[in-house]
């Protein structure tokens, strides 16, 4: 390794009372100077920090500092993505505790969701059954653990950081007066919240509505009271795209009708008990909705059927405008309201209370939600959720973006009668009230690049927000970048003669790394012609499939690990952005080198269309190709690259294969500091790896991230 800058010397903990390092990263001081300057704004710093600067500690470190000089009462939450990112931050806490002798002990509560840490036998269902069977069972308060009181565990949470898994094992063996007293470990962690320093959770806490709204009040905290630190932070556009991302199909429309017949007979069943009078108005708006649900299916035919006859040639999907579906909803309101035409009228009830045009679709959003019925079970054997809770998520999501050109709807032939999707293309309009609420916000990842990219996608303030990239620590020796140049997986240059190229340039990888190899491609499509039906020798390939499950993905650094200690080599074969190449945390140089084939773009589509129309009309023509295209593309092949780099004691070969990544379009994608070398052929390949390897060693003394 280099020899330590001046930063690198021990600091005095008084100087930074909450680092867990008694000797800093290089640019971890800077990382934790800008977040204490941002923090003490109340602003927002973006941080694209390699691993092995220490970003976990350093945006505790400066969150914290900044918290305990507040006048009021500030939580720390440090949402993820991933849980494996839960274990780090709850040992970093832990380090900070420890060399915070004599000092008030940094409190933090970890959670997972409710599933994770479920102490009922229902807890290994799937998440929608699960949700569903939790949701009675506390409902009917058949759940004794979470009707069970536990007197002094939040306490015992608060003394001292656990990792999730540890406060699933106490609450099971918790006792109150010396009688067992199992509680909901779920509901004691968020209860012990509002008395934490520090809170681990995943984005949804405040990035999704529903789960902010009820997450807060049972924290008893409000946004203001909140600095947020946001790890892995490229992913959290994606995912708020993700969370509004809503599907639509006929069948649906028709099961609804069918559920809230049912429910409105419920309703009229309870009526006819003592007190069953308070239910008349609940009752009459089920009915209501019973009868439009039932108009608006004539409405939904003929809009799917218009759709699917509007597609020409290959094409499989359309551009829906929003105001059809509510047009539809609207129309069939009009039917059963009596305002379109008697004829109409006389097919429907009117038995109904009045409806204001102006509120009625927000109306029947709270109806479908509240729809409550006894679900049969689905193909394996457990309920289903209500197709009128996935209705009402649908005009929910036209009811709050419907009106803006953020929000776009597509029509595909997938399923029975084709469907219709929600698409979110602007995040931003969900981060930037909450960012704006909170106390303040650290965002951090190795390929938070560039940061100002996402400070405007998210929508961040400009004047109260920074960024920086901040160079890697790792000498360019320790990680070379290696561009096989007679290699592409352009469409036009394609050929058996290129694909063979790709893979000598592979086997020359295998042959000279000592260890294992990863391999991704832009698809499976891709991975199977170029890998897969493809000869190695040397290696035994491992390939991803998309029905692995946890399991499977937690025994693979496992199976790495064993099998370079019994000398042998394995080819882990993968896609961008899946899970292979963005899920697994490959630690103790599980991983010697990584080989990327071609720029992962994503096909042409509608989506991919009104995204980028959307980005020009708000970034400009030329930051909408980069925001849009060529970064995304870039970033996925970056988080891949990192994959073997996961202390600041490895060390790892990176080989893409594509000559593209030279071109100008990609190359002002990747970092400042990211030096590319060329090889000619497979030979030149082999030769620079042999070399690389016989003069630079992992180095398993230094911490990890």
């Amino acid at each position: 390794m280099d020899d330590m800058n001046e930063q690198e010397a021990n600091v005095d903990s008084s100087t930074y009372p909450f680092l867990a390092h008694a000797t800093p990263r290089p640019g971890q001081l800077e990382m934790i100077e800008d977040g204490i300057m941002a923090l003490n704004e109340g602003g927002f710093h973006l941080a694209a920090a390699p691993t092995g600067i220490g970003k976990t500690a350093a945006s505790l470190a400066a969150a914290l500092e900044v918290a305990g000089r507040s006048s009021q009462k500030k939580t720390v939450f440090f949402l993820t993505s991933r849980q494996t990112q839960h274990r780090i931050v709850v040992d970093t806490v832990r380090r900070i505790n420890q060399r915070r002798t004599g000092m008030m002990p940094v409190r933090l509560v970890d959670m997972v969701g409710q599933a994770g840490m479920c102490v009922q036998p229902f807890a290994k269902e799937s998440p929608l059954v699960f949700s569903l069977l939790c949701s009675q069972a506390r409902k009917t308060r058949s759940c004794k653990p979470w009707i069970t009181a536990a007197p002094g565990l939040k306490e015992r949470i608060l003394a001292s950081p656990l990792h999730v898994d540890e406060l699933v094992d106490i609450s099971r063996t918790h006792t109150v007066h010396g009688e067992p007293a199992q509680t909901c470990p779920w509901k004691a962690a968020r209860e012990a919240v509002s008395g934490a320093d520090v809170f681990v959770g995943d984005y949804n806490h405040l990035f999704d509505d529903g789960v902010r709204e009820s997450s807060l009040k049972a924290m008893d905290l409000s946004l203001e009271d909140i600095i947020i630190v946001v790890d892995e932070a490229h992913n959290l556009p994606d995912r708020i795209r993700m969370t509004l991302e809503k599907r639509l199909t006929r069948t649906m429309i028709r099961n609804t009708q069918i559920e809230l017949e049912e429910y409105a007979g419920v309703l009229a069943q309870a009526m006819k008990a003592p007190g069953g009078e308070a239910l008349s108005i609940t009752h009459g708006l089920a009915a209501w909705a019973f009868d439009v649900l039932k108009a608006s299916r004539a409405g939904f035919d003929a809009l799917f059927g218009s759709y699917m006859r509007g597609l020409t040639g290959s094409d499989e999907e359309a551009e829906v405008k929003t105001d059809d579906v509510l047009n539809v909803f609207h129309r069939a309101c009009d039917v059963v309201e009596g305002k379109a035409g008697q004829q109409q009228l006389e097919a429907t009830s009117s038995n109904h209370p009045e409806v204001d045009v102006a509120v009625r679709i927000h109306q029947l959003r709270d109806i479908l939600s509240s729809v409550d019925v006894d679900m049969e079970a689905g193909d394996d054997g457990n309920p289903m959720e209500p197709n009128a809770h996935k209705v009402a998520e649908i005009l929910d999501c036209l009811l709050k973006f419907g009106s803006t050109p953020a929000l776009t709807m597509i029509y595909d032939t997938k399923g029975k009668d084709g469907r219709i999707t929600t698409h979110l293309l602007d995040p931003g309009l969900v981060s930037k009230p909450v960012f704006e609420q909170s106390a303040g916000a650290l965002l951090m990842s190795g390929t938070l690049y560039p940061p100002s990219m996402y400070a405007n996608i998210l929508a961040l303030p400009s004047a109260r927000t920074t960024s920086v990239a901040y160079p890697s620590p790792f000498a360019a020796m320790r990680r070379p970048v290696l561009v096989a140049n007679n290699v592409t997986t352009k469409y036009t240059e394609r050929s058996p003669q290129n694909t063979e190229a790709i893979r000598a340039h592979i086997q020359a990888l295998i042959d000279a790394s000592p260890g294992n190899v990863a391999v991704f491609a832009p698809s499976y499509a891709m991975l199977n012609e170029v890998v897969l039906e493809g000869y190695f020798t040397g290696a035994r390939i491992m390939a991803e499939s998309r029905e692995w499950t946890k399991q499977d993905l937690d025994q693979v650094v496992d199976t790495l690990l064993e099998e370079r200690r019994n000398g042998r080599k394995i080819l882990l074969a993968g896609v961008f952005g899946a899970r292979l190449s963005e899920g697994v945390d490959y630690h103790s140089g599980a991983l010697d080198a990584v080989a990327c084939i071609g720029i992962p773009n994503s096909p042409p589509s509608v989506l991919s269309k009104s995204l980028k129309t959307y980005a020009e009309d708000r970034f400009g023509r030329n930051l909408a190709w980069r925001y849009t295209v060529s970064q995304p593309a870039v970033n996925a092949i970056l988080q891949a690259m990192g994959r073997p780099i996961r202390s600041i004691g490895d060390r790892a070969l990176i080989l893409l294969l594509d000559r593209r990544v030279t071109d100008r379009t990609y190359a002002g994608c990747f970092p400042q500091d990211l030096r590319m070398n060329d090889s000619s052929d497979h030979d030149s390949t082999h030769r620079f790896a042999r070399r690389f390897f016989a003069k630079v060693h992992p180095d398993r003394t230094l911490e990890s991230d």
